[in-house]
């Protein structure tokens, strides 16, 4: 009997405290969720995937770790290290007079995807890892002279999950020569179907090639023939071809040749890493998030044979790049207007002409700045300003469709996870699936870079992860302050709210409206903030910023800032 009780006891105890960790926190529209810590304290999970077998199947792409975690015990198993298989050693931990400042690639062990079948009878797992470093053996930093870039190798492989022993075992090599970075590696693999096939998908971003160290790398996202800024498209099992290396290439991929077979399925990419597969509007649809410069972070509609613009044209062709790049340094010995390999984009109409039939414009953009700003940024950051304005953007992480109907008006929404303003962004698709139908709407919020999204079969439950670390593993350093909840994946379960069918458009501003909101704005920041920001604004409207921090204006100032106010307060909207 006594030892009833304290077995009751300690369940209860067990319970009360799974209870008392879980936070209710409230979305726009009246949402609750339970927020939960399934786990925490993984070494940068990189993704996070809902199987077959309802596990949640989890990269490190540091620790170069694949674990299954129970979702509802939180029970993690190592069913892969491949730290072994990594030819370069852990320059993220060791000190910089010791190994001449060699960077960590951006990421390291990557995409993961489960093969919707694994319980029946394609029990296979695919991964993508950096395991090379071309200036390993090299003094210094290991990199190309005249800030020609980091030269990593990454390896694309099939596993088995072998069900009794919990492990991976018997990898197969599809492809080990994608070039890679410690900059806009991308990395997000998925298993989607092609008309009523399985294929595997592969995100390879533009390395960074024309900014920080990789300022003189050449640009090659807009060449066919190769694999860098481009989606790829394998076989999910080889096929008959001869040649080992091209029996994982279908045969049908849009820039296959007579003797040479090629992985590219679109090209024109900067740094996808996001990619979803989902039926909307009854058509099987492949959708991409990508990271724009400083501006235009994308969702793209993935077509077979397609351009999307990158570095010719950034977000839609609107023209707010015109005479600028995607980049811009100080460093005067590389070439053009801007000191980097990205090509100045005379007219970005133009460069849409020149690509042709195959351009896509994304469907949607975040933050499409102007390019009177935009102008400001690129000056000033190659200038080396030391009031240099930053500039709004999301870095989107990845991407999932939410398609359930359980959450009242998400059914058919993008759920982006971002890395800069740690959040969580959910945009309505069109009952097509070719475009987006309503504002951002922000779900929780806080103090971490989010870094991949799962979704349980039923749409009750979202998983994401967060970096371990404060900044991202490349040059940029954009980060929320106090990160919170390190190396986590976090439950958020929905209990109830929401509200059915479109969700509300936000109401454009009066101009006494846009006065006072730029005037909380301004009046709330601090002196160092003040500076950058007045120094992000167009020259016309620094005098206006000016008279937002005055205590008393007189009739013909008051004039003045409410008639210019719409334009004052979107100017600081844009940093």
């Amino acid at each position: 009997m006594r030892l009833r009780l304290l077995l009751l006891w300690s369940l209860t105890a067990l319970f009360g405290q799974r209870a008392a960790a879980q936070t209710i926190v409230t979305g726009p529209l009246g949402e609750r969720f339970a927020r939960r810590i399934v786990v925490q304290q993984l070494s940068d999970p990189w993704e996070v995937a809902y199987g077959p077998d309802h596990a949640l199947w989890v990269t490190e792409a540091r620790g170069y770790r694949v674990s299954r975690l129970d979702p509802i015990t939180g029970a993690r198993r190592v069913v892969l290290d491949l730290s072994r298989e990594r030819q370069f050693p852990r320059y993220d931990k060791i000190p910089d007079s010791l190994d001449g400042g060699k960077p960590w690639p951006q990421g390291g062990l990557m995409g993961l995807a489960v093969h919707p079948q694994l319980l029946q009878g394609k029990p296979y797992v695919y991964l993508a890892y950096i395991y090379q470093f071309a200036g390993a053996g090299q003094p210094g930093k290991g990199s190309a002279p005249h800030h020609g870039g980091n030269f990593f190798t990454t390896r694309l492989v099939r596993y088995e999950y072998d069900a009794a022993a919990q492990t991976l075992r018997r990898p197969q090599v599809l492809c080990d020569t994608i070039p890679g970075s410690n900059d806009h590696n991308a990395g997000r693999l998925l298993v989607a179907p092609v008309a009523g096939h399985d294929y595997l998908f592969y995100t390879v971003g533009d390395l960074g090639a024309g900014q920080f160290d990789n300022g003189g790398r050449p640009n090659h996202a807009q060449q066919p023939e190769s694999y860098e800024g481009k989606v790829l498209r394998f076989n999910t099992e080889p096929d008959a071809d001869a040649a080992p290396a091209d029996q994982w290439i279908p045969n049908d991929n849009p820039f296959n040749k007579k003797k040479a077979q090629n992985a590219v399925w679109s090209l024109g990419h900067r740094n996808a890493q996001g990619l979803a597969f989902a039926v909307v509007g009854r058509t099987g649809r492949l959708y991409s998030s990508e990271h724009g410069p400083y501006s235009d972070d994308e969702i793209n509609l993935i077509e077979p044979g397609k351009n999307y613009g990158h570095p010719l044209v950034i977000g839609p062709a609107d023209g707010n790049y015109n005479g600028l790049s995607a980049g811009a340094s100080h460093h005067a010995d590389l070439p053009g207007r801007w000191h980097t390999t990205y090509p100045t984009i005379s007219s970005e109409k133009a460069n849409v002409a020149v690509i042709g039939l195959s351009y896509r414009n994304p469907i949607f953009s975040l933050y499409p700045l102007s390019r009177e700003f935009l102008t400001t940024v690129l000056t000033r950051t190659r200038a080396q300003a030391p009031d240099a304005p930053t500039w709004n953007s999301e870095a989107p992480s990845s991407l999932d469709v939410y398609t359930a109907p359980t959450i009242p008006g998400w059914q058919s929404s993008l759920l982006l996870p971002t890395l800069k303003k740690g959040k969580l962004v959910r945009l309505q698709l069109r009952p097509d699936g070719t475009g987006v139908a309503s504002d951002t709407l922000m779900y929780f919020r806080g103090p971490v870079r989010y870094r991949d999204l799962a979704i349980s079969p039923d749409g009750r439950k979202l998983y994401l992860a967060t970096d371990s670390t404060s900044v991202t593993s490349g040059p940029s350093e954009e980060a929320p302050q106090g990160t919170a909840c390190k190396g986590c994946i976090l439950e958020f379960t929905y209990l109830d709210g929401g509200v059915a069918g479109p969700a509300p458009s936000k109401q454009v501003l009066t101009p006494e409206q846009a006065l006072r909101e730029a005037t909380t704005l301004a009046q709330q920041l601090k002196p160092q903030d003040r500076r950058v920001k007045r120094a992000g604004l167009p020259p016309a409207q620094q005098p206006l910023f000016d008279l937002l921090l005055q205590p008393r204006l007189t009739t013909q100032q008051q004039q003045q800032v409410l008639k210019n106010a719409p334009a004052l307060l979107s100017g600081l909207r844009q940093q």
